[in-house]
């Protein structure tokens, strides 16, 4: 502590210089604490502790559909309070870039499984009774300006119809979402109406939502359900819900070899910044440290102020980078239902303050080497 007005004057010396540096050092760890947070969140194995909503989903690919007597099945084991289902419909509104889920469902027990879908009494009623109906999130409904009996429809891209025409439905609620993690921006379809009329697949769901009573049962019960669709043509894996949601943006790719391909590469370059940086200001100040050995300061002292600099700097740069990481990833999960399970965890922060020390040390030790190295004769007699 008795070096930190020496410390602290190096790093003075050069402000722009220092300023560039800790921006890089903040964005590096910005990225790390947010990409290190999705990475292991998409990675993690499944925790069924005291969840009471399961996904059955098939076995091999998220593409392959169930069969619905599936449903029936699963209704009758033991634990389950209530099954729903639902299928990708896929289809274009308007032009491709107009893109949001849809979904056919049975109206009724999906709604009783999901109440954080919140429609009126009349909306509801008027979901079940039409064959056509649909249902948007009010954000959709806002942003595309419609209102309650407008048509929408859709361009069949995965479910051409029997009259191998674009499907219409007929709006006949607007929800709204109990809290911010849940998706508003989803259509619902009445998948009775959607079954009857398309040209393949009918008898067939994409997957099975399931209400259990027990959430404490949760493990067992799912791994009940898996059983009795062992060695079936259609098998299944049930997960937690929000291990299915990171099983389907996993399809993209590998979510944690990107993040670790994308860190990688940010820190190798930031490592090569600040180790340069942190060498040309050893060389600016030769005759400084020359003058400090002169009137009394030892080699392992020399070596320490150089090295606590190094550690100063990144941990300015740091600590900041994390704690926005945090407080980014607490909005993502407000307004993006995929990354509710995402947070800056105690471990990724202590991981962060690692790194950050082992980074410190690495652009640190040789210029910190070179300064206790220092011969004060050669050093002055340089710089006269």
């Amino acid at each position: 502590m008795k070096y930190l007005g020496l410390i602290w004057a190096a790093l003075y010396r050069k402000p722009l210089r220092s300023l560039l540096t800790l921006a890089s050092i903040f964005v590096a760890f910005l990225l790390f604490g947010m990409l290190q947070s999705v990475s292991v969140a998409f990675s993690q194995g499944i925790d069924f502790s005291g969840v009471d909503r399961l996904i059955v989903a098939p076995k091999y690919s998220i593409i392959d559909p169930l069969p619905e007597k599936h449903v029936f099945a699963v209704q009758a084991v033991s634990g389950v309070e209530r099954v729903a289902h639902r299928s990708w419909f896929g289809g274009v509104y308007q032009d491709s870039s107009q893109f949001f889920p849809r979904w056919p469902v049975p109206v009724e027990s999906f709604l009783a499984i999901y109440p954080e879908y919140l429609l009126s009494d009349t909306e509801k009623q008027a979901f079940i009774n039409t064959r056509t109906g649909a249902v948007l999130g009010r954000p959709l409904a806002e942003a595309y300006n419609l209102k309650l009996g407008d048509k929408i429809p859709l361009i069949a891209d995965i479910w051409p119809n029997k009259d191998n025409v674009g499907w219409e439905f007929d709006l006949v609620g607007i929800y709204d979402v109990a809290d911010s993690s849940v998706d508003s921006e989803q259509m619902f379809i009445n998948f009775e109406f959607f079954d009857e009329y398309r040209q393949w697949g009918q008898g067939t769901v994409g997957t099975i939502v399931v209400k259990i009573n027990d959430p404490d049962q949760s493990a067992a019960i799912a791994a009940e359900i898996d059983r009795l669709f062992a060695n079936s043509p259609a098998e299944t894996k049930t997960t937690t819900e929000k291990a299915y949601n990171q099983m389907f943006a996993k399809q993209v790719g590998d979510i944690g070899l990107i993040m670790t391909g994308i860190l990688s590469a940010v820190f190798f370059t930031i490592l090569l910044l600040t180790g340069n940086t942190m060498a040309q200001a050893i060389r600016e100040r030769i005759p400084e440290l020359a003058i400090l050995k002169t009137i009394g300061f030892s080699n392992m002292s020399v070596l320490m102020i150089v090295l606590s600099e190094s550690l100063l700097i990144v941990l300015v740069g740091s600590l900041p980078g994390l704690l926005l990481a945090g407080f980014l990833l607490e909005g993502l999960r407000e307004s993006v239902s995929l990354f509710n399970g995402v947070e800056l965890s105690g471990l990724i922060l202590a991981q962060g303050l690692g790194l950050a020390c082992l980074m410190a040390f690495v652009v640190g030790l040789p210029p910190a080497l070179r300064a206790m190295r220092l011969n004060i004769v050669d050093a002055l007699g340089d710089h006269l």
